[in-house]
């Protein structure tokens, strides 16, 4: 699975932006479970859900901004 591209998380509206970063929050938590339990195989999981959610938040960070701005 490829990382995400940031110009995905650009071309989402600012409620899909919310649900998505709640989501990958979600799965960074879930990851975080297994890794205790000793139940997780594909720890690679763990860089992608990172990078994806900074993706996010980025995006999210930049349109606050601009917002700011106006």
């Amino acid at each position: 699975m490829a990382l995400s591209t940031i110009k995905e998380a650009r071309d989402l509206s600012d409620g899909e932006l919310a649900e998505q970063i709640i989501a990958v929050k979600k799965e960074l938590f879930q990851l975080r479970f297994q890794k205790a339990t000793r139940k997780l195989e594909k720890s690679h999981l763990f860089k992608h859900a990172r990078h994806r959610l900074a993706q996010l938040m980025t995006v999210e960070n930049e349109r606050a901004k601009a917002a700011a701005k106006e």
